[in-house]
């Protein structure tokens, strides 16, 4: 018997591999030093230049990378795109990944990191999960910026006659922290400002990242920036960014964050990292200038959008692709044998035992997901993230299925090995890609109401029965249609965990109802948020957080990241 190893973790592969410097990485897909502003030798900015410049060139293809519904097992969406990336490169594509940003929230929480795994990872890996190149505080200062000159103006007179009881702009910081929820502000006299209820979202909760995910460019930045809604006068009337006059100076704090990152693989494929709403909350996908981008400097971009493909991939292909004129070739949508069983039954402690009748109960929740990416209009491949843990029998059971209900599958091992783990992955989507072309459409069309964009979205990407609306958020779509905003896409809050509003309901459950208890107005960003079940935008810390793991040593390295 041989000696077993010890698997290294995420961050001691990460800080043993390689790093090229960034500008060469640049020169593999066309750019030079003058095209890049560098952040030290291996991050840089595309320049506004270098984005004006690409325009002009041809588009390469964008595949979307989606899963089921994510469970606590893990499905490895992330680390399937980078080690899709590599695979793509490795049998001879000119490829660009382009991924969101890591929030500190999830990873001083529960993640301890969001660069990918194993050998399928973006470097720096350190860097890329802390501050990176600032972004993510100049949207939090913009934010924040915008609270302080909204407060100053009710302190000032209040010359648009908000009524501060009605005020919807919240605060925001990149962590979890659960005692900013619910706050009061202005305390302590006069001086101090106008007393009012006030509260903290995590930044990627934040409009402005949604705007700055979502804008063409800097002069489509501002005026998205405009249009936020931050409050209601005495008379309901709506208030803007607009209305205060502050554009400006959001945008002005926004010049560089709105530039994407270019980075790397470990195998030295060219990543964009750029932008990172939250995709049960907002809409879940890197920046609309990165994609683009990406797409000029490549053949082929590997994407991604957050959760499952009834978040993240829905609000890509209804409000993203929509919104940036984007048309995307194939959906790759990520399962894992661990995660299937789960759906199937199975708690997480029982995972190791091999249990095909709970594989194959569990897989209607990828013959759901598989349904609705079909259902837009594109081909897609099944990519089995595989674990150690997996059997012989698990492996060939889920491969039947597969075949049964002909879905193309391939299985990855791309945490394992890197590209050449995914090299199936990558012929089975070029195969897929050339005989059905895609032929994608958004699911509902603009000029529907508010009401049956919901109900399209519950019924034929959830498959649930119907949906609810609370008294409020009926009122709620009479004030949005006299306001004008009937005509923008709806992006559902919902919870991660399941296909209905109940994070317990696992599988594919049928004949459930989703409850609509209020809108959400993201008129910047360009949509209506309906809120449904009891998603957070300012998470809690767990019992016991991934920071308490993590330190730097004395030489300035990270440790405890993975």
């Amino acid at each position: 018997m041989g000696v077993k190893t010890m698997v290294k973790s995420d961050i001691e592969i990460a800080q043993q591999s390689h790093i090229n410097p960034i500008k060469e990485i640049a020169e593999t897909i066309g750019l030079t030093e003058d095209d890049l502003e560098f952040y030290g030798k291996y991050k840089a900015k595309l320049s506004f230049e270098t984005l004006k410049k690409l325009q002009t060139k041809e588009s390469g293809k964008i595949i979307l990378v989606t899963a089921i519904n994510p469970t606590p097992a893990g499905e490895g969406k992330s680390t399937v795109t980078v080690g899709l990336g590599d695979a793509f490169k490795k049998i001879g594509k000119k490829v660009v990944i382009a991924l969101r940003e890591p929030s500190l929230g999830p990873v001083m929480g529960i993640k301890g990191g969001a660069t990918g795994g194993g050998y399928s990872q973006v470097l720096p890996m350190e860097e890329i999960n802390l501050h990176f190149t600032g972004d993510f505080h100049a949207i939090t200062t913009a934010n924040n910026a915008l609270a302080a000159l909204l407060d100053n103006h009710l302190q000032q007179g209040n010359q648009l006659q908000i009524d501060q009881r009605r005020i919807v702009w919240k605060r925001s910081m990149d962590l979890n922290d659960r005692a900013l929820r619910k706050v009061v502000v202005g305390l302590g006299g006069p001086v101090q400002g106008v007393p009012r209820e006030d509260g903290f979202d995590i930044t990627v909760a934040s409009e402005i990242m949604a705007v700055l995910c979502l804008a063409s460019g800097l002069q489509d930045l501002k005026k998205r920036l405009a249009r936020i809604v931050v409050a209601y006068n005495i008379n309901k009337q709506p208030v803007t960014v607009g209305d205060l006059g502050v554009e400006g100076a959001l945008t002005l704090f926004l010049k560089d964050a709105v530039k994407p990152n270019l980075v790397q693989t470990i195998e030295h494929t060219p990543a964009l990292i750029h932008g990172g709403p939250f995709a049960n909350i907002a809409h879940g996908c890197n920046s609309v200038m990165a994609t683009k981008a990406a797409s000029k400097l490549g053949d082929y971009v590997i994407t991604e959008a957050g959760f499952g493909a009834d978040l993240g991939a829905e609000k890509f292909l209804n409000i993203k692709a929509r919104s940036a004129n984007l048309k995307p070739e194939a959906v790759v949508i990520v399962t894992t044998i661990r995660a299937l069983k789960m759906h199937g039954g199975v708690a997480k402690s029982d995972l190791g035992q091999e249990n095909i009748a709970a594989l194959e109960a569990g897989f209607a929740n990828v013959e759901k997901h598989a349904e609705t990416i079909s259902s837009f209009g594109l081909p897609l491949v099944i990519a089995v993230n595989k674990f150690v843990t997996d059997t012989e029998q698990e492996v060939k059971a889920l491969l039947v299925l597969c075949e049964k209900k002909n879905l193309p599958v391939a299985l990855t091992e791309v945490w394992e090995k890197g590209g050449a783990g995914g090299v199936d992955l990558a012929n089975k989507l070029l195969e897929v890609m050339e005989k059905g072309e895609s032929n994608y459409h958004p699911l509902y069309e603009l000029s529907d109401s508010i009401e049956e964009k919901v109900r399209t979205v519950v019924q034929k990407v959830y498959g649930g029965k119907d949906v609810e609306f609370s008294t409020k958020a009926r009122k709620q779509l009479v004030e949005f249609e006299k306001f004008g905003w009937g005509n923008l896409p709806v992006c559902m809050a919902k919870t991660q965990y399941s296909l209905s509003d109940d994070p317990g309901k696992l599988g594919r459950p049928e004949n459930f109802t989703i409850t609509v208890r209020e809108f959400k107005p993201s008129i910047g960003a360009g949509f209506i948020v309906a809120l449904t079940g009891d998603v957070m935008t300012m998470p809690g810390l767990p019992k016991v957080p991934a920071a308490l793991k993590m330190d730097v040593d004395e030489n300035g390295n990270a440790v405890g990241l993975f």
